[in-house]
């Protein structure tokens, strides 16, 4: 049919219902055909037979539109390049022009911002109504070794890069969690996460739909919404951020009794829960299961390489650990100086398999140094492995990585925007720990005169040039930044200064040397 066997699997389950949204039920047939007059749209702007990895960069709210593009991208041959829909106008041109989009789909809503961006870039423009009806033409053939799909990711480094997986890398995560999770066209699952994250776009929808199982599509977190859904349908699996799990937690216990029950009893009828994206506080877990009778399952994975550890479907789940390498991923760690740890060690979590991505989307040199021999990623995060192979995440070797709401924010990107300020002389961006969030972005300013700006006057400033979930929280001015030898900025005594340790330094402008 096409090459790719998640669309192959598609035609083996037509008459199921595949999608839920706002507007309403769609088979797996009718996303079949919606998808295919994508793919022919896009050839005929392309005037070719196959869009030869022509990169199509998209921007639709969650519901029946987004499947219906990103599987019509891949069955014309492109690479889908999902943009968020919350991201402010230079983040948005920032992803299109290093992604080299020659195309452009948007949603009715994003139509003005998005053409104008598109018209800069010189990338063809539509809109999404326009592209998902009429007649399907011939479709190429396609080998599942080409790239499918750029997600971006902050990374290590100060601004975003594009995490390149092929069709076949996409198969082998899902198929893993398929059966690590067991997966089956009985399913039915909420999606409430983002469609420009792995967590929101593999673990659930292309999990869904690979599984012949039914996906509902929310638009907008809401969770007194989320609980209404849980009592009135019958899903089997739910999968979310630990920050979710939190707000949940709290509209239970704002709930009146009578109805506390009946929510408990609608989340219990389900039959697997996972947690993602960032570390799962052990008191929220602890409360979800007095709640829903459920014990989280946790597990570890990024955009680079899909889903790597998980705890067990059956069998014993530990409160902090992640679990062991999923079916068909090696995972390993090495000390510091690269070499393997055997037995229960700490170090450095290393991947390795068919699942893990093929490359950052032109950056060579940022690839090959990811990798060390024998064609293992190095993930940059440290863990702990106990004697029956169970691993547990310290934490991250860089400190310049913040994971907030179960997205991974690199600080350095965002104290580069901070500098942009005409009254912020220096700043250091950290990540304070914090109940609901994992960690909350926070930022410390030394002004280059006076006070330096208000917070909600900076928050706003922030807002117009930085996706709202890497805006900072929290802001301190300080006279200088506390500083090494070398003159680097010692984000530890950073992160004291909110957390009270060093108030008094703080406050007196004192900086540790």
């Amino acid at each position: 049919m096409s090459g790719i066997r998640l669309i192959e699997n598609l035609a083996q389950n037509e008459e199921r219902t595949a999608i839920v949204d706002a507007d309403g039920e769609y088979t797996y047939g009718r996303l079949l055909s919606a998808s295919a007059a994508v793919a022919s749209r896009l050839l005929e702007a392309g005037g070719a037979d196959d869009l030869g990895e022509k990169r199509v960069a998209f921007i639709v709210r969650p519901g029946f539109d987004y499947p219906a593009i990103l599987l019509g991208i891949w069955r014309a041959g492109g690479i889908a390049v999902p943009l968020c829909v919350s991201h402010p106008d230079p983040e948005l041109e920032y992803v299109i022009k290093d992604s080299g989009a020659g195309f452009v789909i948007a949603g009715e809503e994003f139509a003005d911002r998005l053409e104008g961006i598109s018209a800069a870039t010189g990338a063809g423009f539509f809109l999404s109504g326009n592209v998902i009806q009429g007649d399907a033409a011939p479709l190429p053939e396609l080998d599942e070794r080409r790239r499918a799909m750029i997600i971006y990711t902050s990374g290590t480094t100060s601004r975003p890069k594009g995490v390149v997986t092929t069709h076949a890398n996409i198969r082998h995560q899902i198929a893993s969690l398929a059966c690590a999770w067991g997966w089956t066209k009985d399913d039915s699952i909420l999606n409430p996460l983002p469609l420009h994250h792995l967590h929101g776009i593999l673990n659930v929808l292309l999990s869904a739909l690979w599984s012949g199982a039914k996906c509902e599509l929310l638009t907008k977190f809401d969770a007194v919404r989320v609980w209404e859904k849980f009592m009135r349908n019958s899903y089997t699996l739910f999968m979310a951020v630990p920050t979710i799990y939190t707000r949940l937690i709290r509209a239970w216990n704002e709930a009146p009794p009578g109805e506390r029950k009946e929510m408990s009893e609608a989340a219990r009828r389900m039959r697997l829960m996972v947690s993602g994206s960032a570390a799962l506080p052990v008191g929220t877990l602890l409360k979800w299961e007095e709640i829903t009778g459920h014990v989280l399952l946790e597990r570890y994975g990024m955009t680079e390489i899909g889903m790597a550890l998980s705890n067990p479907l059956v069998g014993k789940r530990t409160p902090g650990k992640v679990g062991a390498p999923l079916p068909g991923v090696e995972v390993a760690l090495i000390d510091e100086e690269g070499g393997t740890l055997s037995g229960p060690a700490e170090g450095e979590i290393i991947v390795r398999g068919p699942n893990v991505f093929l490359e950052y989307w032109q950056r060579p040199e940022e690839t090959s140094g990811s990798f060390i021999e024998g064609g293992w990623f190095r993930t940059g995060d440290a863990a702990e492995r106990d004697g029956e192979g169970i691993y547990g995440i310290l934490g991250r070797k860089s400190v310049d990585i913040i994971k907030s709401g179960g997205y991974k924010i690199s600080a350095l990107e965002i104290e580069e925007v901070l500098r942009e300020h005409p009254f912020i002389a220096d700043c250091a961006v950290v990540g304070v720990p914090d109940e609901e969030w994992g960690e909350r972005v926070s930022a410390a300013l030394v002004p280059s005169g006076g006070d330096g700006p208000a917070g909600d006057t900076l928050r706003e400033w922030c807002r117009e040039r930085l996706a709202p979930y890497k805006v900072p929280t929290r802001f301190l001015t300080v006279k200088e930044l506390p500083r090494n030898q070398m003159g680097k900025v010692v984000k530890p005594d950073v992160s004291a200064l909110f957390t009270g340790e060093m108030k008094t330094r703080a406050e007196s402008g004192g900086a540790k040397q």
